[in-house]
């Protein structure tokens, strides 16, 4: 079986470089039979779906892998979107899980510290699985942290150090927000094609699809400009069109 990385980049080649970001708020019932109708619906212009921790925590194991058996039906990768972030030995029995579950990959958040991002790596690396790293987010008021001077062997800003801890750990992609494109441009410069760049934040939040894919973020996360568009598989095959670079 080929690497997450492998597996994303090569459903990616047919069908476009989007993403669904798969969350919905507690104003929508059925969450499993909603997630379900989206990949039949929009399956041919993703490449993958992630799902949010506050779309996992109403649903139980078994529709959570039914989303995920589905997905992979049509090809799809799945990313699990918890921001991961706790002690080794923790971090290791919620991935174990997720894999359980069906999950491809992970998103994980590298304040854990290096050793154990490495850690984290390693054993789903094993298990054939991916994980994802935040390094920039896409709200507005992520530059508040992500963005702070902090002191190490050197000044730099926390996304910097966050960047070099996901090279070094050999982790396979990192977010940074479509509403950051100079951020991404210096984070592709940097890591070339030694990890993926997933951009969320492209619509509703104003990140433009044609600057990022032009900065250097190889994935589109797209969720509200999708889901709450009057035609879903309209807007999702203009990004998927956009994606390709056409």
């Amino acid at each position: 079986m080929a690497t997450f990385k492998t597996r994303l980049s090569k459903i990616a080649k047919t069908n476009g470089k989007v993403i669904l970001a798969n969350d919905y708020d507690c104003s929508v019932k059925n969450l499993e039979a909603k997630s379900i109708q989206n990949i039949q619906k929009l399956h041919s212009c993703l490449c993958g779906i992630k799902l949010n921790f506050h779309l996992l925590l109403p649903l139980g194991a078994k529709e959570i892998l039914k989303i995920n058996k589905t997905a992979h039906r049509y090809g799809l990768q799945t990313i699990a979107d918890i921001k991961l972030n706790d002690i080794g030995n923790t971090n290791r029995v919620t991935a174990e899980h997720l894999w359980n579950l069906g999950f491809d990959a992970v998103i994980a958040n590298p304040i854990m510290g290096l050793d154990s991002l490495k850690n984290l790596v390693k054993s789903s690396h094993k298990n054939e699985k991916g994980v994802i790293t935040l390094c920039h987010m896409s709200a507005p008021e992520a530059a508040l942290s992500y963005d702070m001077e902090i002191k190490m062997e050197k000044k730099q800003k926390l996304y910097q150090l966050f960047l070099n801890w996901a090279l070094t750990a050999k982790v396979d992609g990192i977010v940074v927000g479509a509403t950051f494109p100079k951020i991404i441009q210096y984070c592709s410069k940097k890591a070339g094609k030694k990890l993926n760049i997933f951009s969320p934040g492209i619509g509703t939040q104003g990140g433009s699809t044609n600057q990022v894919i032009s900065s250097g973020t190889d994935y589109l996360i797209v969720g509200r400009t999708i889901l709450n568009s009057k035609n879903p598989v309209r807007v999702a095959k203009e990004l998927q069109l956009q994606s390709f670079g056409k």
